[in-house]
């Protein structure tokens, strides 16, 4: 598959990343990570040429394997996907972010993992997915239980919380997409009223990323916007 077009797509994104901030009187660094589930190592190659450090697998399986093809590269992975406890062995010391910490108990198992590790390593930076939509089909963790969730993991010495990600309802409505994104902004400052520094918002993607930069997203995780539509 040809990436020619991807440096045009990626300026074109910025661009609107920053009418959109300029707009809304937002000067928070917005951080692009481009998605490349279902392509091919050729996509990350494009991606790093384009200036991009940053990329996102939704599978622990298939970063794994990108991974040790393109060791060479000067890359920042995230696990962007759901994270089950049975995978964290996997996932620790592989991911420089960790978008998709949804219980106690995915915590603990990636604590437990990162323990274990026989190099001495940085704690694993994290993010508490929350479904801010309440959606049943959607991972994340119930609003009401963010604080529970968020206390545990600042008591673990291998995990350092970084922020809160969510995903919106895929729907083209923007008031009903910057409900949702306005909800998790919302939960962070909260938090941030009891003392906590979280810093990050993933919130945002190919189809509604626009909606998210307007209420204060410092993560995309954009795909098709940067790739195309990925193959069958």
């Amino acid at each position: 598959m040809d990436f020619a077009a991807l440096p045009h797509n990626l300026t074109r994104v910025r661009e609107k990343i920053a009418s959109i901030q300029a707009r809304e009187g937002i000067r928070d660094d917005v951080c692009v990570v481009a998605v490349t589930k279902g392509h091919s190592d050729a996509a990350v190659i494009a991606a790093h040429a384009a200036g991009v450090v940053d990329v996102g697998e939704n599978r622990v399986q298939e970063a794994l394997g990108k991974q040790k093809r393109l060791n060479g590269l000067d890359l920042r992975w995230h696990l962007i996907g759901h994270l089950q406890t049975n995978k964290a062995k996997q996932v620790a010391g592989r991911f420089s972010l960790v978008h998709s910490i949804d219980s106690v108990r995915v915590a603990q198992a990636l604590q437990r993992s990162m323990e274990r590790l026989s190099e001495v390593r940085d704690p694993v930076e994290v993010l508490v997915q929350v479904n801010v939509a309440r959606e049943q089909q959607k991972a994340g963790c119930e609003p009401d239980a963010l604080p529970e969730i968020v206390s545990h993991v600042m008591e673990l010495s291998r995990l350092r919380l970084r922020g809160l990600m969510t995903m919106a309802p895929y729907t083209d409505d923007e008031v009903e997409q910057r409900r949702v994104f306005a909800g998790l902004r919302k939960l962070r400052d909260e938090l941030a009223g009891g003392g906590l520094d979280l810093p990050e918002l993933s919130m945002g993607m190919s189809g509604d990323y626009e909606s998210a930069v307007a209420e204060g997203a410092t993560i995309l995780r954009l795909g098709t916007v940067l790739f195309g539509e990925r193959p069958r």
